[in-house]
């Protein structure tokens, strides 16, 4: 029912920039925690950035000062401006949009490669 749909994914050099697009329809977009995560391989997936529907941000430390989140709600998408890109974020970024706090179904995206090389 629901998509969510990550783009903007890359190869970029160690201190280069990216901006990663989210874009979801066939849900209420207002009623979900949009959340940012990244997986790289052989490692455990981790939260990296989430935007509240009353637009409060919070990050993990590894990418807090370099990362910022955003989202549109007129157009139902968020997104995820990267800074000061380090070899060590290099993973697959996938897009969350948790609805349970609103009693809302939660959806994934498929990922995008992000690789920054040194």
């Amino acid at each position: 029912q629901g998509q969510v749909v990550e783009s903007g994914g890359g190869l970029v050099q160690p201190g280069g920039s990216l901006r990663l697009s989210c874009a979801t329809s066939g849900i209420i977009f207002a009623r979900n925690i949009m959340r940012w995560y990244r997986q790289a391989p052989g490692k455990q997936r981790e939260l990296v950035a989430s935007i509240t529907p009353g637009d409060s941000s919070t990050y993990s430390d590894s990418v807090k000062g370099r990362f910022t989140i955003s989202q549109d709600k007129t157009k139902s998408t968020v997104y995820l401006r990267m800074n000061a890109l380090k070899p060590e974020d290099t993973a697959i970024y996938y897009c969350n949009a948790d609805g349970t706090p609103f009693s809302q179904p939660t959806y994934w995206g498929q990922g995008t490669q992000v690789t920054v090389f040194s």
